[in-house]
């Protein structure tokens, strides 16, 4: 994980060739996550380039602004729907 903090502080964008051997999968599955949404990515000609910022918050380096306000919302609704149950479950 070191390493890849490194290597995000010398670059400012990376291929999905790239990406896809940091997290260890192949770049269809790369290319499939950023169809559906799930990574950013930016299309240079016939090829994607993601941003080091997203490669951070996909690594769990950086939590974006947007993110941080999804969890935010999510925790709110399950304290509203289930803060007695969880209330219950600190006292065991």
């Amino acid at each position: 994980m070191a390493r890849n903090k490194d290597i995000l502080k010398n670059k400012r964008f990376f291929s999905t060739a790239e990406l896809a051997k940091m997290l260890g999968v192949s770049r269809v599955a790369v290319f499939k996550k950023i169809r559906s949404g799930a990574i950013h990515a930016e299309k240079i000609g016939r090829n994607y380039i993601i941003p080091s910022e997203e490669i951070a918050a996909i690594l769990g380096l950086f939590v974006s602004e947007k993110r941080r306000k999804e969890i935010d919302l999510s925790v709110e609704r399950t304290v509203r729907e289930y803060g007695d149950a969880l209330r219950r479950l600190g006292k065991e």
